[in-house]
């Protein structure tokens, strides 16, 4: 793999002047940035949709430590939104949304719940569930397209899209927490109603 990465950092006359152009160059037009650009708008997608869904997910909830959770989580989402703008720019590139089909069965599954559950407790469970569920599928995608970054060697891009792959782990953690400590334990000792 090495001489791979290798011979494209090396121009065809053998003279190695400028490595990082020659080798940006390639891999613009590779598979692989076709693969991260695809998945930039994707995510994309997903976080101004979330900008918009999360809201009411506060709304509905009424643990006082889910609604802090959720709300700063609201607040990264909306600078994932910037960073990832960011990246567009370094690439050249006009910011553009592709529906995100994940994370739209996400949304809609998250609405469903809170039209399901009982307000209380056990709305706020499935509210944690399904918060959880977005907040891991945004583990992924960050996981990847930052994998796809380091490879292509757009060093800036995968440090902004690590700030948001970090972010989305403490929230993971602080959604963990929030069951763990209360929500969860509540719902548990709490008869269903028909």
């Amino acid at each position: 793999m090495d001489s791979v990465i290798k011979n494209l950092a090396t121009p065809l006359n053998g003279k190695n002047t400028n490595k990082q152009t020659y080798f940006s160059k390639k891999m613009k037009s590779s598979q692989l940035m076709k693969l991260f650009e695809d998945g930039l708008k994707d995510m994309y997608w997903a976080e101004i949709a979330l900008t918009k869904a999360i809201p009411s997910m506060i709304e509905n909830s009424t643990c006082t430590e889910l609604i802090e959770t959720l709300t700063y989580h609201l607040g990264e989402t909306e600078g994932h939104v910037g960073r990832l703008e960011q990246v567009f720019e370094m690439l050249d590139e006009k910011a553009v949304a592709v529906r995100c089909e994940a994370m739209s069965g996400l949304i809609k599954e998250a609405s469903k719940i809170i039209e399901d559950c009982e307000v209380g407790a056990m709305r706020d469970a499935g509210i944690i569930s399904a918060e959880q569920k977005i907040v891991h599928y945004k583990i992924a995608s960050y996981g990847s397209l930052r994998q796809f970054t380091e490879t292509l060697g757009l060093n800036d891009a995968s440090a902004l899209l690590k700030n948001n792959l970090d972010e989305e782990i403490v929230t993971d953690e602080k959604l963990t927490d929030v069951a763990l400590s209360a929500v969860n334990i509540v719902a548990s000792k709490l008869e269903f109603k028909n």
